[in-house]
């Protein structure tokens, strides 16, 4: 099973929206046969497993990290192909969170007479698919929040300049984060103020990367810009790069002429868009796990409504003063009860900075 978690890590740049899967075949204690699903409408994992198996997977055991689909999509169902090659137990590290699968393909091999053991290092399995998982689960994306920050917490000089407060090190990191989401989301704001790429740049990305993938098979993650008035630049850098565009806005007027530039209306709440409506419009188009990049307003927005699952903050040992701009922006706490608290997963030294990786507790 561990070997299969391994070959799940092929597919996670590119399998979206489909979960990331590995599958190994085992034989009289030996891999016959082993695969990952890499790309949707591809075989899955296990029928790259079976096919390198041949003959040899009858009466063998599949290890597979996300239990075998059994309903036709754009591929066959797995269950099938294991039934068919003869295979006589399948372990499964968990259940599809699916509705369309979700125990059915467990039930399929278990009424064929097929051993079907389940949760076998379960927790490593989920820690692969968050964002399928948990749209699949509430109908809302993964999100990750990323940002950077002096040693006193600030984003920006009182004037607005902040190139560079995190070293070249830690920009280039956030590059594999990208790469690894849905979509890059932002603002109106931050458009207008930094003039961001908000892409994957393939020369940042790290060397282990680079060797599994060709430059033109990693796909870039959906730009998503919130811009309630639907005045974004249409001169803005990150129209001049390839990928899908999509504008959240509340003005049902908004026109761009620009390809691959899709307009979007969202109702508006108190302080801007809808946020939970928006995230919710983005699900349904196949987007499970964004990536946040952003000013204070939209992060403390983020923070306050819960939409957070992941922050990732970049900390750089300099100190620019009160008078610059705050990490987040959120008011009103009148109780240290009410303020949010985090749980640390991961702390590391990224060139001269500190990456610190947290849940909201």
């Amino acid at each position: 099973m561990q070997r299969a978690i391994n070959l799940t890590i092929l597919g996670v740049y590119t399998a979206t929206p489909n979960p990331s899967v590995g599958c190994v075949i085992t034989k009289d204690d030996h891999i016959v046969g082993e695969g990952c699903h890499l790309r949707a409408g591809e075989p899955h994992a296990e029928v790259h497993a079976l096919n390198a198996a041949g003959k040899r997977a009858k009466n063998a055991t599949a290890y597979v990290t996300l239990e075998p689909c059994s309903h036709y999509g754009r591929t066959p169902p797995c269950t099938l192909a294991l039934l068919e090659a003869g295979v006589n137990r399948v372990v499964c590290a968990m259940v599809d969170p699916n509705p369309k699968v979700a125990g059915r393909g467990i039930q399929c091999l278990r009424d064929a007479n097929i051993q079907v053991d389940i949760g076998l290092m379960e927790v490593q399995a989920e820690a692969l698919n968050p964002g399928f998982i948990k749209v699949m689960k509430t109908g809302l994306p993964f999100v990750q929040l990323k940002l950077a920050a002096s040693l006193d917490g600030r984003t920006a000089l009182s004037n607005g300049r902040s190139k560079w407060i995190t070293s070249f090190e830690a920009r280039k990191d956030v590059q594999t984060f990208r790469s690894m989401s849905d979509a890059i989301l932002s603002t109106r704001q931050t458009v207008v103020d930094d003039d961001p790429s908000l892409n994957v740049r393939w020369d940042q990305l790290p060397s282990k990367i680079q060797a599994n993938y060709e430059q033109a098979s990693l796909r870039q993650p959906v730009c998503v810009i919130l811009d309630s008035k639907g005045m974004v630049p249409s001169t803005s850098r990150l129209f001049s790069f390839p990928g899908k565009k999509i504008i959240l806005t509340a003005n049902p007027a908004v026109l761009f002429t620009q390809k691959n530039i899709e307009i979007v209306v969202i109702p508006k709440a108190s302080n801007g868009l809808d946020l939970n409506v928006a995230f919710r419009v983005l699900a349904s188009k196949g987007i499970n796990h964004i990536w946040v990049e952003a000013g204070p307003t939209l992060a403390g927005s983020l923070l306050t409504e819960e939409l957070v699952d992941e922050l990732i903050v970049y900390q750089a040992p300099k100190l620019m003063g009160s008078d610059s701009r705050a990490l987040v922006n959120l008011v009103g706490y009148t109780e240290m009860e009410q303020v949010l608290t985090f749980s640390l997963t991961d702390v590391c030294q990224i060139g001269s900075d500190i990456r610190l990786r947290m849940y909201k507790q």
